[in-house]
């Protein structure tokens, strides 16, 4: 292969469509009969936020909007406007109207990352109808937009692409492209391509172009897996530790050692590890789940999780990633109970329902003489007077007798108590 750099726009650029009907992906929204093909059809857009991963036709899609419904299109990019940016671009929208026309129409990318005082300037606008607002995010809306823009607003999920809609974009690169449909491109592998764009079109896109800028103008361009991971080097995993995915994917991680499923909490870890998540933060989450999810079904795992966290504190990257997943598995594979966690959450709604019962005058301490006067103590039982170290008495509240917190659960650990 021999190096070559193609000039002008690059592919992503080239091959963006202006139109549904060229729209890959998001069948559920854009496809016959959907709902946003439907508004832009009856010509009555109502202010949306488009949530989704990077590379699925957030800005895109925004455009094809402003395109088909022939309104003005300002754009801001919350990256690099402030509270003046979106003022201006306000009163430029006022600007533009006139009598009855449709609002502009005012899309924010990455509007998850406004300050609240920016989003705040932003109501009076969305509220009045000077502007419709699109606003692209790939964050939760619920967690980065505040309250009352999002109340004015309809949210759209779109999702990673399938296969199925990179493959017609595929097509749709070697057959319409200015550039490339003069060229002959033999797909032997699509496997790597298919990995490392991971559901993300802008990903597709880039990765085809740096292989196709590998070859000289006169060459075949073949794609293999090999051929493209030398070509990117390396697929840096998508992972955002402040963001969503960080608390979707320690999720899946703690549900499928719930699950006593090793291979898929090993995989949810690597992908933990490979994002450079803080090993404090894993290590912490297994200590939880060996209390809340194992707890008295096997008392060593928090002790075995206690290790993992002192050890992946005096440890760190990347050595770590080994005690994580001894740890992992053997959370996975130990049997379950969750007899402890419950039996704390119904004593504590037990102390909110019931308030401050008085502690029984037996179970008192009589450090004085008043006290003593005062019955403290008086009747008490010490277990270890008696044969196997306990005797019947009554511990709870007088209001709460016989009450049940904790509930043993089947298996060999809890069978063990028969009191």
């Amino acid at each position: 292969m021999k190096n070559y750099e193609y000039q002008g726009k690059p592919l992503a650029d080239r091959i963006r469509p202006t139109s549904l009907d060229f729209f890959v992906g998001q069948k559920h929204l854009v496809g016959k009969g959907a709902v946003l093909r439907n508004m832009l059809e009856s010509g009555h857009l109502s202010s949306i936020i488009l949530w989704g991963p990077p590379g699925v036709g957030k800005t895109t899609l925004a455009k094809i909007i402003s395109n088909q419904l022939q309104r003005p299109f300002y754009v801001l990019s919350a990256v690099t406007s402030g509270v003046k940016d979106v003022r201006e671009a306000i009163e430029n929208a006022k600007k533009t109207r006139f009598f009855n026309s449709p609002a502009p129409i005012l899309f924010i990318d990455e509007i998850h990352r406004f300050s609240k005082n920016q989003q705040d300037s932003l109501l009076g606008a969305v509220e009045e109808g000077i502007v419709t607002l699109i606003g692209a995010t790939t964050e939760n809306p619920s967690f980065e937009v505040i309250s009352p823009l999002l109340s004015r607003c309809q949210v759209y999920v779109l999702q990673h692409l399938e296969t199925s809609d990179l493959m017609e974009l595929w097509n749709r690169i070697i057959t319409t492209d200015t550039i490339y449909k003069e060229r002959k491109f033999i797909l032997q592998e699509d496997e790597a391509l298919l990995r490392c764009s991971g559901g993300d079109a802008r990903k597709f896109l880039n990765i085809i172009e740096l292989v196709a800028n590998s070859f000289y103008p006169d060459e075949e361009i073949v794609i293999t897996n090999r051929i493209v991971t030398d070509s990117i080097q390396q697929n840096p995993a998508l992972y955002d530790k402040n963001g969503e995915m960080h608390y979707d994917i320690i999720s899946a991680f703690i549900k499928s050692i719930r699950g006593s499923d090793p291979d898929a909490a090993v995989y949810w870890l690597a992908r933990m590890v490979e994002g450079g998540e803080d090993p404090k933060f894993i290590a912490r989450r297994l200590l939880i789940a060996a209390a809340e999810d194992i707890g008295l079904a096997n008392p060593n795992a928090v002790l075995i999780a206690t290790s993992c966290f002192e050890a992946v504190n005096m440890i760190g990257w990347p050595e770590s990633r080994i005690i994580l997943s001894q740890t992992t598995i053997y959370l996975a594979n130990s049997p379950k109970s969750n007899s402890a966690y419950l039996a704390i959450e119904a004593a504590i709604a037990e102390v909110k329902n019931s308030g401050n019962l008085p502690v029984p005058l037996h179970l008192r301490n009589a450090p004085t003489k008043l006290m003593k006067e005062l019955n403290y103590a008086k009747g008490y039982k010490y277990a270890h007077n008696y044969e196997g170290n306990w005797v019947e008495q009554e511990y709870l509240p007088k209001k709460l007798l016989n009450k049940k917190f904790y509930i043993p659960q089947n298996n060999p650990q809890e069978n063990k108590r028969n009191r």
